[in-house]
């Protein structure tokens, strides 16, 4: 499993954040906190804290490589 930091800060952000996740075959959790939700659920996102760096959770290896150079745009250090 591969984590890193994520600021969905807008809509826009949230909608291209899950059409690149939405794209990959494997399981992606978004966590705020104690909160976890399906990182390509619209809903699941909105339902958490935005004004707050999320952490993803990436549970396919062979999926991270490939999908970490789309997810720059909204990755924080």
């Amino acid at each position: 499993m591969k984590s890193i930091k994520v600021y969905l800060d807008t809509i826009d952000k949230v909608k291209g954040f899950v059409n690149v996740v939405s794209l990959c075959e494997g399981d992606f959790d978004l966590s705020s906190g104690r909160y976890v939700v399906d990182a390509k659920s619209i809903m699941g996102i909105f339902s958490l804290d935005l004004s707050k760096t999320l952490t993803l959770n990436i549970h396919n290896e062979a999926v991270a490589d490939k999908l970490l150079p789309q997810l720059k745009p909204y990755e924080v250090e």
